[in-house]
């Protein structure tokens, strides 16, 4: 009688815990992006009575990290975490609904395209019809099939012809259908791939086993890593050169595939990079030895296992175990005042910086490039030109301008405005707070630039013309024709002599004024009031004897 009553007991205990592993209601609530991966958080909103309770979360995605889990909440239960688990699922249907959605419409194009191949094994047919009857109308006449009458003849050419024509019409424009639908089942085919990931249908489950000291509400959040997400930074510089301000409005630019679409999520981008791990490389012995391919392969794998082993052991903690009666990992929501830009808060941490961007966003997990602002700082800019005449009769505008604003400012794509006009694509390089940088504005044609050989004179020299001397002369014009005083930079060069028997002399400017770079660069600082000219004079001399063929004179 023990054992039967046992195995009731069992069984009612089963039923009970059964009845307790209760499925969750979540939302990502909130996500931090880095450069190769994101951190998801899922919030939900529990009734729990007393005792232990199994929380849910189904169809994550596969790629989720299982190492990074994370666990926090908060509530009127007393709950405390006793374990977390996650297993890979593999399911028959599609519960995303997205995905579900661009699978009926591949199986909707894929209708539409057999009805265009029944039209067009239509259209084959009437086109073996039409053959035979032309191969009849032409064949020489017999006994039981005269020659047709000429009226007859025509009348039945004209019929060919134009049925003919209408066939090859239709099957241009099946051939445009066709090639249409093929066109727009690939690009929902590409979206479904990256939807679904290398796994298909296969999803990851996190269960939560919590013990609540008493009925009550939770509020749970799982956190989690994510491969398929990243961004990079963006940049809009829109300069008032009669202000000589500079607006620097900063964006990142978000894309992801992680099979889950972000709606009205909290966004955080950070500038730290988890890829490259948390300790500095170590450095192997260095050895050198005869050469033994046999060895060197036995050497290489030890050094890849060595690798893993260290990889395995630098992962994160697998469970953040805490008590729920904690504040929850997730973020707390920020009270942001209404402005024209919305700029995100900055966090700055010992190695990295976080901007948590002002308002809500919605990444689609379709890879498309969504633009989110960061912020916008108005800067102070210092114009000033540099032009190359020998190389681009032209002069380059560039601002010197400091970060006076607390981002740092990444890496990144910018477009330049000029007063309201769109003057180039550049690339701002990585500046610090309270950096100076260059901003490369493209060419103004309020400063004329001209340049030109004025005289190129070969004599001989030594007392049995041994030798030659070649004198160059280049003139600079350069002259501003704005309203305001510009700084010129004007950039020439002499050539250098790579052999003794070579002698290079600078005539003109003179060393006191400008001095060449040991490369041979000359330059020279102009300060021009509004409409004020300057000419610049280059002359210099090459001397070498006949028995030398000099490379390089022009």
């Amino acid at each position: 009688m023990k054992t039967p009553r046992l195995l009731l007991a069992l069984g009612l205990l089963s039923a009970v815990l059964r009845l307790n592993a209760a499925p969750v209601d979540s939302r990502i609530s909130a996500v931090t992006v880095y450069q190769d991966r994101a951190v998801v958080t899922r919030t939900a909103t529990v009734q729990l009575g007393g005792g232990t309770a199994e929380l849910v979360f189904a169809n994550l995605p596969q790629a989720l990290n299982e190492q990074s889990l994370q666990v926090s909440g908060k509530g009127t239960a007393q709950a405390s975490i006793l374990d977390v688990s996650a297993k890979q699922t593999y399911v028959d249907y599609t519960p995303d609904a997205r995905v579900k959605e661009l699978e009926d419409q591949l199986k909707a194009f894929a209708k539409q395209m057999r009805g265009l191949d029944d039209r067009a094994n239509l259209l084959n047919t009437q086109q073996t019809m039409l053959d035979r009857m032309e191969t009849a109308l032409f064949a020489p006449p017999t006994k039981d099939v005269p020659r047709p009458e000429l009226n007859q003849f025509t009348t039945s050419l004209n019929f060919l012809i134009e049925q003919k024509g209408k066939l090859v019409t239709e099957r241009a424009t099946l051939d445009e259908q066709r090639e249409e639908l093929q066109n727009k089942a690939n690009t929902v085919q590409a979206q479904l791939q990256q939807l679904r990931g290398a796994g298909g249908k296969a999803f990851k489950t996190v269960t939560v086993r919590v013990a609540a000291a008493q009925a009550g509400s939770l509020e749970v959040s799982l956190a989690y890593t994510v491969p398929g997400a990243s961004w990079v930074p963006s940049y809009d510089a829109r300069v008032a050169s009669s202000e000589r301000t500079l607006q620097l409005d900063y964006f990142g630019i978000v894309r992801q595939s992680t099979g889950e679409d972000w709606k009205d999520v909290a966004l955080t981008l950070s500038t730290a990079r988890p890829s490259l791990g948390g300790a500095a490389p170590v450095l192997s012995v260095w050895q050198l030895d005869l050469y033994n391919p046999i060895a060197l392969r036995e050497q290489e794998a030890r050094g890849r296992r060595n690798e893993m082993m260290m990889a395995k052991a630098a992962a994160p903690a697998a469970v953040n175990m805490q008590t729920l009666t904690g504040n929850a990992l997730g973020n707390e929501a920020d009270d942001f005042k209404d402005a024209t830009f919305a700029a995100a808060t900055i966090e700055a941490g010992a190695t990295s910086a976080s901007f948590r961007i002002a308002v809500s966003s919605s990444i689609p997990s379709d890879n498309s490039p969504q633009k989110v602002p960061v912020t916008s700082a108005a800067l102070k800019a210092v114009p000033e030109y540099l032009t190359v005449p020998k190389r681009q009769t032209a002069a380059f505008l560039t601002s010197k301008v400091v970060n006076s604003s607390e981002f740092p400012l990444l890496a990144g794509a910018m477009n330049v405005f000029l007063d309201g006009t769109f003057v180039a694509t550049s690339g701002l390089r990585t500046v610090m707070s309270g950096e100076k940088f260059d901003l490369a504005l493209g060419v103004d044609d309020g400063i004329a630039i001209k340049h030109k050989r004025v005289q190129k004179f070969t004599e001989d020299t030594g007392l049995t013309n041994s030798g030659k001397r070649i004198t160059y002369e280049y003139l600079i014009t350069v002259q501003n024709n704005k309203k305001t005083t510009e700084r010129v930079i004007v950039a020439d060069q002499m050539p250098l002599s790579r052999n003794e028997k070579i002698v290079v002399k600078l005539l003109s400017p003179d060393t006191k004024d400008v001095k060449p770079t040991d490369e041979g660069t000359l330059k020279w600082t102009l300060d021009l009031k509004p409409g004020e000219k300057r000419e610049l004079t280059v002359k210099f001399t090459v001397e070498y004897d006949n028995t030398v063929n000099v490379a390089g004179l022009e």
